[in-house]
């Protein structure tokens, strides 16, 4: 979603007479476009202002600075007091304002805005867009969830679904622009439901109806609304890649209830079985919280047994970092970090090792690929395989934004090479191991 956030401020300025500039050397403008959701991106925010800063001081021309995102709604006025050289610093609701608040902050006033209003900024920004054959679509922001962990309900606000009709046009229009993937985002996407009763899996299957869009993915979905509308729309519509992050975060069912999740780890695995019923190659991405105040060894152990009986194809951990504002970071029974810090070392040695394995099983499979740009040698390109795996190969007459048969050769880590088929034929996976 950040990056999504980008594109489109980018598209703002560009539209106010503001171009790219080659370097942050060359700008006027640097924005910064924050996360607030751990306390290392937090502090390379500041860290980034100073950098910024005195590098202007040596070079004698100072670039405007703008703070934008979640650090900037959720630390606003300790911006302006800890960094003043700051001239605009705005929420992630309010960016639709930034080419006046620049020209504000330019006639010498910082600019300010960290005020809530959703839908007032989509309607802003309209669906003009520069498309990519993989594109972002925001169809929902916010959260009512309320995690005791998370500030995304503090610094994106409560729940608020875009129409369905305008993002079917925005959906459109992308398609007419050459994208071939359209990924649908939203803090808690699948809770998706529009004024008129549009729910998620309906939209899914509208999105796969446009003409041109021949993959559809989503992200991040919270595992309680995992509707069986949802998990149906997994097996019936063929654009629906086989891909699904599906956040769990611990499988104790005593740290899921002090999270405020409300799934268990059974209602949680009774989902992925239901998923690969209906669709068995599809893979699992999750998120993982280790260190969460209270937690025992044997819940950790819980959250290992867990991974172990989903098998991941991907996954993104952490360690518990405690949050200004959440009820979690006044809890009295916070982990040390030397034990944070060697749990996230086992669970992900483990996560680690099914990615590889799964990357492993795809050698010897034909797959189709979606390009989305040049390689880092000369006639190489890099796409995406239906499971979100980056593949490498020889472009051999295909262009960026074609969707091409690659049999795979070899795989690593967190990628896999191939050589493109010349053939119409394709093969799937199979189910996943």
């Amino acid at each position: 979603m950040n990056v999504y956030d980008a594109e489109r401020m980018e598209e703002l300025l560009g539209a106010d007479g503001m171009t790219r500039a080659e370097s942050q050397d060359d700008a006027d403008l640097v924005v910064l476009n924050t996360c607030h959701i751990r306390e290392k991106a937090a502090e390379k925010v500041y860290s980034e202002i100073g950098r910024i800063r005195k590098k202007g001081e040596k070079s004698g021309r100072k670039a405007m600075v703008a703070v934008a995102g979640c650090v900037a709604q959720a630390e606003g006025e300790e911006i302006a007091r800890r960094a003043p050289s700051v001239d605009v610093i705005v929420g992630p609701q309010a960016y639709h304002r930034l080419p006046a608040m620049t020209r504000t902050a330019a006639a010498g006033t910082r600019a300010v805005d960290t005020d809530l209003p959703t839908l007032a900024k989509f309607k802003a920004l309209g669906t003009a867009r520069r498309a990519r054959p993989s594109s972002f679509l925001t169809i929902q922001e916010g959260c009512d969830k309320f995690c005791t962990y998370c500030v995304v309900p503090y610094t994106r606000g409560a729940e608020v679904s875009r129409p369905a009709d305008i993002l079917l046009e925005e959906a459109r229009k992308l398609a007419d622009g050459g994208a071939r993937e359209i990924v649908l985002l939203g803090q808690n996407v699948n809770a998706y439901r529009d004024e008129h009763g549009v729910g998620f899996g309906d939209l899914i299957g509208r999105v796969a109806a446009i003409h041109g869009i021949e993959r559809i993915r989503y992200t991040t979905s919270h595992p309680a609304d995992m509707t069986d509308e949802l998990i149906a729309a997994h097996g019936e519509i063929q654009a629906l890649m086989p891909y699904l992050h599906l956040p769990v975060q611990s499988g104790s069912d005593r740290v899921l209830k002090a999270m405020n999740r409300s799934h268990t780890a059974e209602s949680y695995s009774d989902t992925i079985a239901a998923l690969r019923r209906v669709r068995p190659d599809i893979a699992i991405s999750g998120d993982f919280i280790v260190g969460f105040p209270g937690e025992t060894e044997a819940e950790f152990e819980e959250t290992l047994k867990i991974v172990d009986a989903t098998r991941y194809a991907q996954a993104y951990s952490f360690k518990y970092s405690p949050r200004p504002g959440t009820p979690a970071a006044t809890m009295d029974t916070q982990i040390a970090e030397l034990v944070k810090a060697e749990r996230l070392e086992r669970l992900q040695s483990a996560l680690n090792a099914q990615q590889i394995r799964f990357n492993q099983n795809s050698v010897g499979l034909c797959v189709n690929v979606l390009i989305e740009r040049p390689g880092k040698r000369e006639g190489q390109v890099v796409g995406k395989s239906p499971w979100l795996q980056s593949v490498h190969f020889d472009a051999e007459g295909a262009a960026i934004g074609d969707i091409v048969a690659v049999e795979i050769e070899s795989a690593g880590p967190n990628s896999l090479a191939g050589r493109r088929r010349m053939s119409d034929d394709r093969t799937g996976r199979g189910q996943v191991a």
